[in-house]
């Protein structure tokens, strides 16, 4: 009988040290400030942008920012429209990769994706009441995949209520078509525009209950870029346009057969059933034969949602894959911690592996995640899609064997979690409605 134990996370031993994401920001000198903003505005040379401020009367510092989030522009217009209020920004592990110091010394907060980190309320603390700058936040946690809101964090009510600052939203429109998540390093000639606008004063916030303003939040940061490209005539002619679209269409509306998606030039199409769709100039979808089942793309992508939810419901849905781990448990260095078993189901993710000889399990519950961390083509490790399950002292990035399963393993992650919570509220509703009974 095999009685070695079998560790809750990666067993490195002493010799490999954890980033401390708990570390209170530094205070952001004014020269970086500065060196931040014209640095910024020199990436921005020869890029059509425009920032618009609204409501923003009296705003200039000490309050909560919260941003979209579709690629790296997204920071190099925050710096450039807050400029010259000092801005401190949530950033991921893999973000300090390589250079912690410098992430430190701009008073940066480091994050894990996806986790619970009651540390981080104590340095947003930091920032609005003793550095009185601006806490910037992006709050859907990972570039939108489809150009839509992603899903947000059900705490930020919670969290605005007890900061009880001005709450601003900046809203950046453009830069998901410029550099779409699921091919991001051929950029397009598309023009971006950024909005600022403030939408609850602390006036507002003392009036509200935290539903309330958790609601208010979730519509201010709704948007679609292909119904704006659409709104605002914005034409996008380069002929790879939908190369790499397949990875988020990941699934034939026409023969409904999965991961046989492909793309090619501005052409879309099913190596399974053959059928191919164009996106047009304008961003819709147009079937070369027959008819167009979805012209809009985050449609598509919102079917295929459905479609896993539906699987979830019937009981049916479950996945597993051999995968290929990297972990980053410090900043300077990813580890090949090597080959693991990376199922998930409705109990939640979990990867088994072993390393140097040791075995270990780590597990990751549905009610700890409401989303998780994809990535298409990732620039830090190799250049392959992968998914990151991380803890609250580590971070593991699986590279999956088979192709094309990332976009499902996102939506089972976040469907669980809604069904999960749902249930949940359903509990209490009929405890309290139990208790109303006997009384």
């Amino acid at each position: 009988m095999d009685s070695q134990p079998i560790y809750s996370e990666i067993p490195y031993g002493k010799k490999v040290k954890h980033y401390d994401t708990a570390k209170m920001p530094k205070y952001q000198l004014g020269i970086f400030t500065f060196l931040i903003y014209a640095l910024s505005k020199i990436l921005m040379i020869g890029k059509k942008y425009k920032i618009e401020k609204i409501n923003m009367e009296g705003i200039k510092s000490q309050y909560i920012l919260l941003s979209n989030h579709m690629y790296f522009v997204d920071f190099y217009l925050n710096a450039i429209a807050t400029f010259p209020r000092k801005v401190y920004n949530i950033a991921t592990v893999d973000g300090y990769y390589r250079r912690p110091f410098l992430m430190e010394i701009i008073g940066c907060m480091c994050k894990r994706k996806f986790t619970t980190d009651l540390e981080l309320v104590k340095s947003v603390e930091n920032v609005l009441f003793k550095k009185k700058g601006i806490m910037s936040m992006y709050p859907e946690a990972r570039y939108t995949p489809v150009g839509t809101t992603a899903i947000l964090p059900d705490s930020l009510g919670q969290l605005v209520k007890r900061m009880d600052v001005p709450v601003v939203v900046m809203m950046h429109h453009g830069n998901h078509l410029y550099t779409p998540f699921w091919n991001f390093r051929k950029p397009r000639k598309v023009p971006m525009h950024t909005t600022v606008k403030c939408v609850l004063h602390p006036e507002d916030i003392e009036k509200m209950t935290e539903t309330e303003i958790q609601a208010l939040i979730t519509e201010e940061m709704q948007y679609d870029e292909y119904k704006w490209q659409k709104e605002n005539g914005i034409i996008i002619d380069e002929p790879f346009r939908a190369e790499g679209l397949h990875k988020i269409l990941y699934q034939c509306p026409h023969c409904l057969t999965e991961r046989k998606m492909a793309s090619e030039g501005s052409t879309l199409y099913c190596k399974h059933c053959g059928k191919k769709w164009e996106l047009t100039t304008l961003g819709e979808l147009r079937a070369h034969e027959g008819e167009t089942e979805f012209s809009h793309v985050p449609d598509w992508f919102e079917w295929e949602r459905a479609n896993v939810r539906a699987e979830i419901e019937r009981g049916e849905y479950f996945f597993t894959d051999e995968v290929d781990v990297y972990s980053l448990p410090s900043c300077m260095k990813f580890r090949h911690v090597g080959k693991a078993t990376l199922t998930h189901s409705p109990d939640g993710f979990a990867i088994e592996g072993e390393y140097e000889g040791k075995k270990y399990r780590v597990r990751r519950g549905v009610s700890g995640m409401y989303g998780v961390h994809v990535e298409y083509d990732y620039c830090y490790i190799r250049p392959e899609d992968c998914i990151d399950i991380s803890t609250s002292n580590d971070s593991l990035y699986c590279y999956p064997t088979k192709n094309d399963v990332i976009t499902k393993l996102s939506f089972a992650t976040e469907e669980l979690y809604k069904i999960k919570m749902q249930k949940r509220v359903e509990r209490r509703r009929a405890a309290q409605e139990a208790k109303s009974v006997q009384a």
